[in-house]
């Protein structure tokens, strides 16, 4: 069963984006993570035009995001105070991604930015993911115990000014860490066209020291919002965002969410990340592999202007 898509300009199967959708949808209630790094690539394989897959998706990323947070909220995994100072600087972020994202497409090198940021991004992150769950794996099959923060122990993020407590958390920490996180989320999130928990979730866990069970529900809940204003901004400035699509993804999304929060209960802290790790890097690679590969065609014509 096809369906026109009005903004992307093609025929789509229906049934293969709600797939796509629910995919997705159960990874982003599984590790937190908005599921865009996954989804973006998808669309983009499938033809759709990187400016309409970067738009859309963050559309797409608000409604599993949604039934994610509510599900991590139900089990009083959110801090709500960390994620409001995420968001702000998110909200920060995503303005500056907006605009970034209209000047390229004028430029016309657009295409070639979001690749290479993916391969940069998702090789690195996923990289140091993957090493450091190994890592905390092998410890301890071989009978040893993951080295937790001790009480009183501190590092350079201690020593920054404004300190605020976040009580869900447990921790008395500068609100400058997280406005920086979230405002580099942001970005990511316009220019990428994702939620940026693959960023988040580790930057949460090893900078600021959050608990995993907490960082799950509390990046969503920072997704959420900074996705919201992102789609908004992407629609209003670059008229990119697909309605009929992001529809179609959603239906699959939310109930793929649900599933996903209840399967991640049953996974520990070092096997999410771990899982999380490779598909970071199964992605990074297969966009790379675009970066090489013989294209199909070897030229396009666009509108100089930066429309499709």
């Amino acid at each position: 069963m096809t369906l026109y898509l009005p903004i992307a300009e093609m025929s789509v199967n229906i049934w293969i984006l709600i797939a796509m959708g629910a995919a997705v949808g159960f990874l982003s209630g599984m590790f937190g993570v908005g599921g865009g790094f996954l989804m973006t690539p998808l669309l983009i394989f499938s033809g759709i035009p990187s400016a309409v897959a970067v738009g859309t998706e963050a559309a797409q990323i608000v409604a599993s995001s949604v039934s994610g947070a509510l599900a991590q909220w139900r089990r009083n995994n959110v801090d709500v105070k960390m994620g409001t100072v995420l968001l702000i600087g998110g909200v920060v972020g995503a303005f500056a991604g907006v605009e970034l994202v209209k000047l390229l497409r004028q430029l016309g090198q657009f295409d070639l930015f979001l690749t290479v940021s993916y391969v940069t991004f998702l090789g690195v992150i996923g990289t140091l993911m993957l090493i450091e769950s190994v890592r905390v794996m092998r410890r301890v099959r071989a009978g040893g115990s993951i080295l937790a923060r001790r009480s009183g122990q501190h590092n350079w993020i201690h020593g920054l000014p404004f300190k605020m407590r976040f009580h869900r958390s447990k921790l008395y920490i500068s609100a400058i860490p997280p406005l920086a996180i979230g405002a580099c989320v942001g970005l990511l999130a316009a220019i990428m066209g994702i939620g940026g928990g693959f960023i988040m979730v580790p930057a949460m866990i090893y900078l600021l020291h959050v608990p995993t069970n907490v960082v799950v529900g509390t990046s969503l809940f920072q997704i959420v919002f900074v996705t919201a204003a992102t789609t908004i901004l992407h629609a209003h400035q670059n008229q990119s965002v697909d309605l009929v699509l992001a529809v179609l993804l959603m239906l699959g999304g939310v109930v793929g969410a649900q599933l996903g929060a209840a399967a991640g209960e049953r996974l520990k802290g070092e096997q999410l990340r771990f899982l999380l790790a490779s598909l970071v890097l199964l992605v990074g690679a297969r966009m790379a592999w675009s970066l090489i590969a013989h294209p199909g065609e070897l030229y396009t014509l666009t509108d100089v202007s930066g429309g499709r």
